[in-house]
């Protein structure tokens, strides 16, 4: 949501980001997940394909899928999805259980085989980029679309094989994963 609200309070009475909006899968996300730390390489995998799949698209269409996701992509197994082939890109072309994007599902793909490819892993190599400071935002006006450090998450993952991982998706990436804590400062989920 770009606007320059501070929190709103749920109908629990709860104080939120103003993103968190009322829909439960939100919800659980925000309260549950964004923003918390995450390590992980299939955990971390997973994160990656589905800020890519997001790209363009509201995160609630990702979030409504992601169960069909991933069964799609056995689990976000980097091992068994970097061993896809032409016969799983058809496939996953066919499913109507998740974003049917060509470049997206060849992404996802590379992007396994360069995880497994990794010297020191993928946890690693994210964690690595994380910021000295954490940020502390009181509104929405006060969090970026990228970093300094999302910049060089996404050369680093780049020059490792990685596509479909731009500054702004590799902040997104950050921000889900709990690199940055982007949860406003009013935020009960701070």
């Amino acid at each position: 949501m770009d606007n320059d609200h501070g929190v709103t309070i749920g109908a629990d009475g709860l104080a939120r980001c103003p993103w968190a909006g009322s829909d439960p899968l939100y919800l659980g996300y925000h309260d549950g997940e964004w923003g918390r730390p995450l390590r992980g390489e299939n955990e971390l995998f997973e994160r990656i394909c589905l800020e890519a799949f997001q790209s363009g698209l509201a995160w609630i269409t990702i979030l409504r899928k992601r169960e069909n996701f991933r069964a799609a992509f056995a689990g976000f197994d980097i091992a068994e999805v970097a061993g896809f082939g032409e016969a799983d890109e058809a496939r996953l072309l066919e499913d109507e259980g998740i974003v049917r994007n060509r470049a997206k599902i060849k992404a996802a793909i590379a992007n396994a085989r360069a995880a497994r490819a990794l010297d020191g892993g993928l946890t690693d190599l994210i964690w690595s980029h994380a910021p000295a400071e954490q940020p502390r935002p009181t509104t929405t006006r006060e969090i970026p679309a990228t970093s300094p450090e999302s910049v060089a998450l996404a050369k680093t993952l780049k020059k490792n094989g990685f596509v479909f991982v731009g500054p702004t998706t590799a902040y997104a990436l950050m921000q889900a994963c709990g690199l940055v804590n982007d949860h406003l400062l009013d935020c009960h989920a701070r």
